[in-house]
């Protein structure tokens, strides 16, 4: 398996970082999870020599801009997603939703809208709605609805990959938690091994939801860790010193 990482907010020389997250992932199946802010995913896409154009399969994790604004640039393909994408969301009056409305977005796209998990291939899922299960997680947050009401994001979703190996876990922004993402990704494929985790994990480190996921993620037998994008400096520090694991950055591409 290679994963390109097309958009992160870290770059290696030669390639452009932005804030967002975009990843084109080779398995037993192409397909492209997130777009970012802008066509940069696009752009370092062409330097690495793929093309997430021609994926199989075309995946947004949840409905805030950073994962979905480069869908501007994106012909018209069948997207697979959450149906709480399309609400519009704020944190203070700062807009965070996708940049277009549900009805544009509908004439541009052909949707598979489910809450459920959804096969891609035989060893690929989409995880639908991730249950909010650790008592740490997911509790509390500082982003809002349009009538003012707390948003947790229940659009938030991931990936999980199936291997020899064990399961392959990648997150957008785990906003849903990335032990909760794992613990759905386990139940959805039937398998308890879990062989690598990646993507964004939304902590800002030294404090309790933290040090309880990095205790989570010690008790697992998990070969690879990586988080990027969303995880503050202090986490990812964090996690370097107590997991020994590098953030990604774009135009690395991870083998697994």
């Amino acid at each position: 398996m290679k994963i390109y990482v097309l958009t992160d907010n870290h770059a290696q020389r030669q390639y452009a970082a932005e804030w967002g997250l975009s990843l084109y992932i080779e398995c037993s199946t192409t397909l492209l999870f997130d777009f970012g802010n802008t066509d940069l995913f696009l752009k370092n896409a062409e330097k690495l020599g793929v093309d997430p154009l021609g994926a199989e399969h075309f995946v947004l994790s949840h409905g805030h801009w950073d994962h979905g604004n480069g869908l501007r640039y994106m012909p018209r393909r069948k997207l697979v997603c959450h149906p709480g994408v399309f609400i519009n969301r704020y944190r203070g009056k700062n807009y965070l939703g996708l940049p277009f409305p549900e009805n544009e977005m509908k004439e541009k796209f052909d949707f598979i809208l489910t809450a459920e998990p959804f096969k891609l291939d035989e060893s690929t899922f989409f995880l639908g709605e991730v249950p909010r299960r650790m008592d740490f997680e997911s509790r509390s947050t500082d982003f809002i609805k349009e009538d003012g009401s707390m948003d947790l994001v229940m659009d938030d979703s991931g990936l999980a990959i199936k291997t020899e190996k064990g399961l392959v876990v990648i997150t957008g922004c785990a906003h849903a938690g990335v032990c909760n993402t794992i613990e759905h990704a386990m139940d959805v494929c039937g398998d308890s091994r879990v062989y690598a985790v990646l993507g964004g994990f939304h902590l800002k480190g030294g404090d309790e939801l933290t040090e309880k996921t990095i205790g989570y993620l010690k008790k697992k037998d998990i070969q690879y860790i990586s988080t990027s994008h969303c995880t503050q400096f202090p986490a990812l520090v964090q996690f370097a010193n107590e997991l020994n694991c590098a953030p990604y950055m774009s135009g690395e591409i991870i083998e697994l």
